[in-house]
């Protein structure tokens, strides 16, 4: 008789093993939509599955809970019953043996702080707040509020030209993004629950390619207001192209020398080709968008003069300053911020990095950017030093990935301390001292602390500094623009608080975002200032006849992702690294959407209003 066997798990347990996976997917792709009250309930009852019942907390507290939830979500609570709920939550995460118990109940308890307008409406009104509607759950993520479905039932009939039309309804950058989104329309995709998310990003890389020149669409009648935009990046063009569309008369004042923003002098060209950008931005501009380039707001015109000559005035002026490292020996010969870096490979002036060792501070889209660069323009050896873990980083995981297939080095978890310079004050070496981590702060990431190990030294003759971008706000706030922390203060309207007909967004309001937020930002902006300006508020459409659902093949398939060219090759050159779909290859991915524009949008139970 044998006294150890080899476990091999029996069907009852693969069977669990597979439900649990399920489970954990489609609690991924569960919509921004969702009752929080439910979604406490759901979660609870979760939990209250998985203990082990030894210890009373867990035993009966957890149960106890979940009922009181249930009479929230009924109806049949009131004040007391929630002040019940936290004193019984309270009290089983402090005392609940182990953590399954104890992370059940401060889930409820933040549930109930975060959402207290929605639990009080349940108890009041009997149903969850309007703002919580089980929305599409792609088109909700999305910024712009772009018709993925839409647009992806248009690929699939053949209908490119079409889809682009839709999909400039709320994005007039529709090349722009099918090269360089962050794509968050992909997090809660119901596809998912089956087995991957539609490549939404790259359907619309399909669909623009293959539509060819599309003409925007024409305006609405000339209502004699005038705008000015003040900013030409993704932000202030958005604007303008929907306000041009609604008739006003918009002109756009930038800092540099082309149009683009970030889009231009930000993103290298081997992810958004320069000459793709500049078809975009013209089709833009052939609305009747006047432009006036190299305008400087302090110096060649004030914002003062600008309210006077125009009705209105929105401030898209990005995040085109870079942060310092705050090291000594910043001020060596050799140390290069990475936003000035790419900006300068833009205007033509790219750094000569041949044979030199290059170290990039940062762990964000820009240092993968400035690192990827830094290889095509001859380092010999190019190193990321990140003071968290690689799992932290900011960087989409495509970029590491990418910058890794490349030969760039990643090092984690080493906090900059000071750049060592030679007798002629050109950058030797830069110090870092080892991290590890610690607790969670509230990014939701580990927070990186001192490990207490020797400092680390690591040779280099350029430094690229990517630790993040600067709002260069200051000529705005001697105006009397509000300001925090270089930020400019607007509302959820974008109008600046305190300064009449002045609106702001994008990155100059968030601090540096993604392409998408900035764009979603503009289309907000043009209807707001088109409200002030005494319009509707409607951005004029094209129609077009989306086709109708049809109720698709539910077995899990593949997805189709986007191939990339060799390394040995691409590392050579500024050519797109990104493949494009075929015509085969987007059939199939359109074919994958479940159509939730139609099946699945909304509630039966209208968010427990109506009953069923």
């Amino acid at each position: 008789m044998s006294r150890l066997t080899v476990y091999t798990p029996d069907d009852a347990e693969i069977v669990m093993g597979r439900m649990v996976q399920e489970m954990e997917r489609r609690l991924a792709a569960a919509p921004p939509g969702i009752c929080p009250v439910d979604m406490a309930s759901v979660f609870l009852r979760l939990c209250h599955a998985q203990t082990c019942g030894k210890c009373v907390p867990c035993r009966v507290g957890l149960g106890r809970i979940g009922d009181l939830l249930d009479q929230i979500l009924d109806g049949k609570g009131d004040e007391g019953t929630l002040s019940l709920l936290e004193e019984v939550a309270q009290s089983v995460m402090d005392t609940a043996d182990c953590v399954i118990g104890s992370d059940a109940a401060a889930m409820v308890l933040r549930s109930v702080r975060e959402f207290r307008r929605d639990y009080l409406s349940h108890i009041e009104e009997g149903h969850c707040l309007g703002t919580f509607a089980a929305p599409v759950p792609c088109r909700s993520a999305c910024p712009a509020g772009v018709n993925v479905p839409g647009y992806i039932a248009l690929i699939r009939e053949g209908r490119p030209q079409d889809a682009v039309r839709l999909i400039r309804q709320d994005n007039p950058f529709p090349s722009a993004c099918a090269l360089v989104c962050e794509h968050p329309c992909e997090i809660h995709c119901r596809r998912s629950m089956l087995d991957d998310a539609i490549n939404i990003r790259g359907l619309k890389r399909y669909a623009v390619e293959a539509a060819g020149d599309v003409p925007v669409p024409d305006p609405a009648p000339r209502t004699g207001k005038k705008v000015a935009v003040i900013g030409g990046g993704p932000s202030g063009l958005t604007a303008a192209y929907f306000l041009a569309l609604m008739g006003h008369d918009v002109t756009v004042f930038e800092k540099q020398p082309g149009l683009g923003g970030m889009l231009r002098y930000g993103i290298p060209e081997y992810r958004l080709p320069k000459s793709i950008l500049d078809r975009e931005i013209e089709s833009i501009l052939g609305l009747g968008i006047t432009v006036h380039t190299n305008f400087t707001v302090g110096e060649d015109g004030t914002l003062d003069n600008l309210r006077k000559n125009y009705d209105a005035v929105y401030l898209a002026i990005g995040a085109q300053g870079d942060k310092k490292v705050r090291v000594p020996g910043e001020d060596a010969q050799g140390v290069i911020p990475a936003v000035e870096m790419l900006r300068n490979m833009a205007l033509g002036k790219p750094y000569d990095l041949k044979g030199k060792t290059v170290v990039v501070i940062g762990g964000g889209n820009v240092a993968m950017d400035a690192a990827r660069s830094a290889v095509r323009l001859g380092a010999s050896d190019v190193k990321v030093a990140y003071r968290r873990r690689i799992e932290d980083m900011t960087a989409q995981r495509a970029e590491i990935e990418g910058a890794l297939a490349e030969g760039v080095d990643i090092s984690q978890l080493l906090a900059p301390l000071r750049i060592e310079k030679d007798d002629r004050g050109n950058v030797a070496a830069v110090w870092f001292q080892q991290m590890t981590v610690g607790t969670i702060d509230d990014s939701g990431r580990p927070k990186p602390v001192p490990s207490g190990a020797p400092d680390v030294r690591i040779p280099c003759d350029i430094v690229i500094v990517a630790v993040g971008q600067d709002i260069q706000s200051e000529p705005f706030a001697r105006e009397g623009i509000p300001c925090s922390h270089n930020a400019i203060l607007a509302g959820e309207d974008l109008a600046v608080k305190g300064v009449d007909g002045v609106f702001a967004g994008g990155d100059c309001v968030t601090g540096p975002a993604t392409v998408i937020k900035a764009i979603g930002a503009g289309k907000v902006a043009a209807v707001n200032i088109d409200l002030y300006l005494g319009g509707e508020g409607r951005i004029p459409v094209e129609g077009i006849a989306v086709p109708p659902a049809i109720p698709g093949d539910l077995s899990p398939t593949g997805r189709v992702n986007m191939r990339e060219r060799p390394a040995s090759e691409r590392i050579h050159d500024w050519q797109q690294v990104e493949i494009g779909m075929d015509f085969r290859e987007a059939l199939h991915e359109a074919r994958r959407c479940l159509r939730c524009d139609h099946y699945g949008s909304g509630s039966i139970e209208g968010g427990r209003l109506a009953r069923w």
